[in-house]
Order: structure tokens, then sequence, then C-alpha cells
């Protein structure tokens, strides 16, 4: 009874936790603009199943789609083992599943076992790749200490989390051969039997690194789940929302604003009556002047970097990073909602997104092709908020580049973006 009211209290307060971390994740995300994402929810669920369910946009890279499938995968159907070990430690039984699921349980037991190896393969490349190798897109301007340490951090953990499964397993494995107590024939093991002989032949001590592992395994798990609200590895659960409500238009097509449609209507049409709009800003200074969508993109991105990877102005030296603007955002909206916390929700720290965190030429950098959108494997969208603080920048500061208000003066003179007047558009074909 006293362990089953110690897991009871662990399992209450990591949920507690998560929940109230989680909430304040969700009220920085509803702190941006509205937009309606619920259109075509086939097309929605469809994408979601495609890309976040399916890994689809992972497969660009080999390698990386396979060792993230094993992890992804394991990570997926050994939390059915989690949900076995959650009952055990309310109810205080061991291996509940084990008589109501017969010779089927062996089966599930050893698969889990399976991908629990494959979840360790997976990991040590993936530390390999970042700390041996060295791989250029988990480098750059914005992958500071933490960033880097994070990344490690949850590889660390997983691969501790994996060991400790497996030892459970072995010492069960060899208590369950020595009939002591409780621990009755259930389960295959695969794996963990190559492990059992490296473990003691006594009951008392088996019994000890067995639940000395059980409680590491659950109580690592529930850690784990409350670090994810500040790390990266949000995006496990953020993925799917994030993919569900992706754009269905055109990635890199331009939105319009009301009020400006409304003006160039009323041109064309004196008759033209506009509907009332909300006053607003045109474009975005700081990130609530973005939607919700984008910040919602901002705690899915996983730093992962493929999106800077095939960035063309990265590549030829230009300060833009399509991961910085994501990471950048994000941090700029947690620091916005850890300010409401302390000082409540009118408080201005007198900072903006724009200049304190993404500065213009990083912006101007962008040649708007799509690319980083493009590459990224849960449907991010970093050139939505560039062009959106282009358009603060040129609408409501009226600074845009000079090759730019050359461009401006001609359309508004012209009709078009060059200097020549319509009536010499077709000057070049008279002989």
């Amino acid at each position: 009874m006293i362990a089953q009211i110690i897991f009871i209290i662990i399992l209450a307060a990591a949920v507690y936790l998560f929940t109230k971390n989680a909430g304040k994740i969700r009220r920085n995300i509803l702190l941006g603009r509205d937009t309606d994402r619920n259109d075509n929810p086939a097309i929605r669920w469809k994408t979601m199943a495609k890309v976040a369910l399916g890994q689809s946009k992972m497969v660009k890279r080999p390698l990386a789609a396979v060792m993230h499938i094993f992890i992804y995968v394991g990570f997926v159907i050994i939390n059915i083992e989690v949900l076995e070990i959650m009952i055990d430690g309310l109810f205080g039984s061991h291996r509940i599943f084990s008589k109501p699921l017969g010779s089927l349980y062996g089966f599930l037991i050893g698969g889990f076992e399976v991908l629990a190896v494959l979840v360790l393969v997976a990991c040590v490349v993936f530390l390999a790749r970042r700390n041996i190798v060295h791989l250029k897109r988990f480098s750059g301007k914005e992958m500071t200490a933490w960033p880097k340490s994070d990344a490690n951090y949850i590889l660390i953990i997983e691969i501790s989390l994996m060991v400790a499964f497996l030892t459970m397993n072995a010492a069960d494995y060899k208590l369950q051969a020595l009939h002591v107590g409780h621990y009755l024939k259930a389960g295959s093991f695969p794996a963990s039997s190559f492990i059992a002989p490296l473990l003691p032949n006594q009951a008392t001590p088996l019994e000890m690194i067995e639940r000395g592992c059980w409680w590491f395994h659950i109580t690592g798990i529930l850690a784990f789940l409350n670090y994810l609200p500040y790390s990266k590895h949000f995006h496990i659960l953020l993925a799917f929302p994030n993919t569900y409500y992706s754009k269905l238009t055109p990635k890199g097509q331009f939105s319009n604003m009301a009020s400006v449609t409304n003006e160039v209507k009323a041109m064309l049409d004196p008759s033209f009556v506009p509907e009332a709009t909300a006053p607003g800003r045109f474009g975005a200074k700081d990130v609530t002047d973005l939607t919700w969508k984008n910040l919602m993109d901002a705690y899915t991105c996983t730093e992962c970097g493929r999106c800077t990877s095939v960035c063309p102005a990265n590549i030829t030296g230009k300060l833009l990073s399509p991961r910085k603007i994501m990471m950048d955002t994000r941090d700029r909206i947690t620091e916005v909602g850890n300010n409401i916390d302390k000082f409540g929700k009118d408080h201005n720290d007198n900072k903006s997104l724009l200049d304190d965190y993404i500065s213009r030429e990083e912006l101007w950098a962008c040649t708007t092709c799509n690319a980083c959108t493009d590459a990224c494997p849960v449907n991010i969208d970093p050139l939505n908020i560039i062009t959106e603080m282009r358009r603060y920048i040129v609408m409501e500061e009226s600074q845009a580049p000079a090759s730019l208000n050359g461009m401006f003066g001609n359309v508004e003179n012209n009709g078009a973006p060059w200097k020549y007047s319509q009536a010499d558009r077709l000057n070049w074909a008279e002989k």
C-alpha cells in the first residue's frame, strides 16, 4: 500500500504540472490573432494522417527517416506497456495483462523489446550525427548551447528509459525462471534474455533490480512528460494539430487584408459601400500581431534545420535562417506569456519581435521561394511570418528598401513594376 500511495502521489503531481505548463502554452498560442482553419475537415484529416502520422515528408532524407520511424513507432507502441505499468502501480498488481491476453501477451512483450532495441540504435545514431559527425544543419547562429543540449538530453533520456525497460524485463525473466513469489511465467523476452546472464542469480538482488528499474522507467516517463513543455520535443504532441490546421491554399500565397481590399474596391467603384472592419495593424511587429497558427508553428518547431539547409539565402551566406525565425518567435511569445504571469496582461516591456529578435536584414534576405515550408516535416510556415513582418515595415513604417520603393512607384504610376509607361511598353517590338 505504501508503494501504491507513493505512485499515486507522483502520478497526480506529474499530471497536474504537465496540465499547468501545457495550459500556459495553449494560452500563449491563443494570444495570436484569430484565423479560420476549420474548413475542409476531410482534407485536413487526410493531411494530418499523411504528414504527422505517416511521416511522409521525412523520407526525403532516408537515413533520418528510418531512424525517426524507429523512435516514433517505438514511442507510440511501447506506451501500451506503460499503460500496464500504470495499472500495476495503482493496484499493486504485476503484469496484469498477462492472464487476460494469454499467448498474445508474450508476442506483445517480445515486440516491445524489439522496438526498444531499435529505439536504442536510432538514439545512438542520432547522438553520433550531432556530436561526432557534426552535421552542418545542426549548427548555426541560433543553435546556441541550450538547443544543442536539449536535443542531447532527450536522446540520453530515451536511451536511459529503454535500458531500464530491458533490464527490468531481464530481471523479471530470471525471477520467473527461479519461481520467485508473484513472478509467474509471462511474456517473451528476445532482447532482455541476452542481458539476463549479466545479472545475479539470487532472488533478493534480482527483485531490487527489477523494482528499481520499474520505478526508474515510470518516473522517468512522467519526468519526460513534464520536460516536454520546456523543450523543442513538444512537437511530439503538437505535430498532429499543427498539420491538421496547416494551410490548404498554395503555400506562399499572400493573404489579403479586408481593410485594404475595401479601399481598392472603393477606388474601382465609387458606389461601393465597404463592410465595417475592425481597426488593426498592417502586418506584424510583435508576436501578438501574428495569428495563433503562426504561434502554434513556433511551438511545433523541432529545430531540425531542414528549412535552413534548403534556404537559398542562407546557403549563399546571407543572415536569414528560417529555423531562427521560428525559434525567435517561440522565444518571444514565451517571454510575453511570462510577463503576463508576472505583471498582468497589460504589461508592456517595450520589446517586439521585429528588431529585438529578428532583424530587418534577415527579413529582406528572403526570396519567398517557399523552400523552407516545403522542407518542413510538420508543415510549419516560416514564410508567412516573414511576409507579415515585411508588410508591417512597408505599410506601417514606409521603410521598404530603395529598390522596392522604385517598384512601388512604377506600379502606382505605370500599372506595372517597370519604369516604362503603358503606351511605350511594346516599343521593343517595332523593328
